[in-house]
Formats: structure tokens, sequence, C-alpha cells
């Protein structure tokens, strides 16, 4: 028997969530990137097993995408795009965040919640590299035979999706100029 619940998080209640990501992007700022991105691919090994909830399991797979834009040599990002995504990973780079990972249950729950402002906060970005990897992966099997170079294909095609997702970015800022800002982390 499963138990569903249900809850909203208000305006107070994610400035507490951004403090704690501030908190967490300050402690890694101690830490290299390469650190940071192998103790979030920790957790997100940890909450993969199959003892895991179900509810964690699938947010938390969602980082797993960050990592991989962060390491695909093909996707490079501007240093501001790749601070963003370091600084997302930061909050899960760290066991005891607002609840300790090792708390049965519960431990994870705050980090699915981070993982979907994260996700929202980080949308144009995600969306933009999923698109490359899909275009990628075809384009690869459509040029098997063909003349076209990898690189010229792939560059073009990166080069149009990280346009795009650039406007995204400026038009989400423009759509919440006025108010306050609502994000996590931007540099």
């Amino acid at each position: 028997m499963s138990l569903r619940v249900v809850f909203d998080i208000d305006d107070e209640d994610l400035d507490y969530f951004r403090a704690s990501m501030k908190r967490a992007q300050s402690a890694a700022a101690s830490i290299s990137d390469e650190e940071t991105i192998r103790h979030a691919a920790a957790m997100i090994e940890q909450v993969s097993q199959p003892n895991a909830s179900a509810f964690v399991q699938q947010r938390v797979q969602k980082l797993a995408s960050l990592i991989q834009m962060l390491q695909d040599p093909e996707w490079p990002l501007s240093e501001g795009e790749r601070r963003n995504i370091l600084c997302a990973l930061s909050y899960f780079a760290n066991p005891e965040d607002i609840i300790p990972d090792h708390v049965p249950v519960l431990g994870y729950i705050d980090d699915a919640i981070m993982i979907e402002l994260v996700v929202r906060d980080l949308k144009p970005e995600i969306e933009a590299f999923e698109d490359f990897c899909n275009f990628r992966a075809g384009e690869m099997a459509r040029h098997r035979e063909e003349r076209v170079s990898r690189q010229d294909y792939l560059e073009s095609k990166r080069r149009e999706l990280q346009m795009r997702m650039r406007r995204r970015r400026r038009a989400a800022q423009h759509t919440t100029q006025g108010r306050a800002r609502s994000r996590l982390f931007l540099y």
C-alpha cells in the first residue's frame, strides 16, 4: 500500500531553499569542480539503488544530464553557464543538506524538491542539451555513409541550439524584471 502526499511550497519556503542553495554554493567554493561532480554523481548512484524512494529516483536522474552536459566535449558551455550548473550540483554534493541524506525515507526529499527548482531554473540549458544529444544520435546514424564531417554537422547544430538556449534565458529574465528574482543562482 502506498501513500500519496501533496503539498505546496510558498514563496517563504522557496526563500528557504534558495538560502540553502547559497550555503551549499559557498561550501562548495573550497572544493574543485571535479570533486563537486564526483560527489553529485555518487549521490545519484546511491539514490538509484532499488531500496530508494521511487519519488526521489524519478527526479534524481535529471541531475545526470547536468553532469553529462559538463563533461560532453562536443557541448562546450560559456563559463557562466558552466558555473550555474556546478552551482546547482553543489547542493547535491553535500550529504548534510536541509534533511541529511542518511535519514531513512526522508533523507532525499529535500534533494528531490531542489531538483525540481534546479530543473526549472536550467530548463533552457537542459532542453538544448537534450535536443543536441538527440540530434547527434540521429545524425551519426544518418551520416555513416556520407562525407559530411561529424564536426561540421555537430558544430552547426550546437551553435543553433545554444543561441536558442541563450534567447530563452534572456526572455525568462525579462519576464521577471520588476519582480523579485526567483532564480537559485545567476552568474
